[in-house]
């Protein structure tokens, strides 16, 4: 079965444009060092739950959005390898991973095990 890392995060609306751009990179980045597959994905359809929501959980503010993103790998020992090859890629080297265009401290990320295809 595969192995999937998730990731949800608030990125304000300002800052769209600039969150695509820095997606795209990650997206060619991933697959090239072997993801099978790497989805970014902003909120359509989310409304503000009573107890829970996805824009609940990432403290979203008025001006914001949610983006739901994913990526998938053979394992998690494959998701391990190919995590380490694209964080040493060349391409990131100037990338300030301190100065994001979304606040890093509200990011909710794991790595799930794949039940059902």
């Amino acid at each position: 079965m595969e192995y999937v890392d998730g990731f949800l995060i608030a990125v304000p609306k300002k800052k769209l444009a600039e969150y695509k751009k820095m997606a795209k990179l990650g997206s060619k980045v991933w697959r090239e060092h072997g993801a099978l597959d790497y989805r970014e994905c902003v909120a359509d359809d989310v409304s503000w739950g009573k107890r829970t929501s996805f824009p609940r959980a990432v403290k979203r503010k008025a001006n914001e959005t949610v983006i739901f993103s994913f990526i998938i790998y053979k394992s998690r020992k494959h998701r391990d390898a190919v995590n380490k090859k694209a964080m040493k890629d060349k391409r990131f080297a100037g990338m300030d991973f301190k100065n994001m265009p979304f606040d890093t401290k509200r990011m909710i990320y794991g790595g799930f095990k794949t039940i059902v295809t």
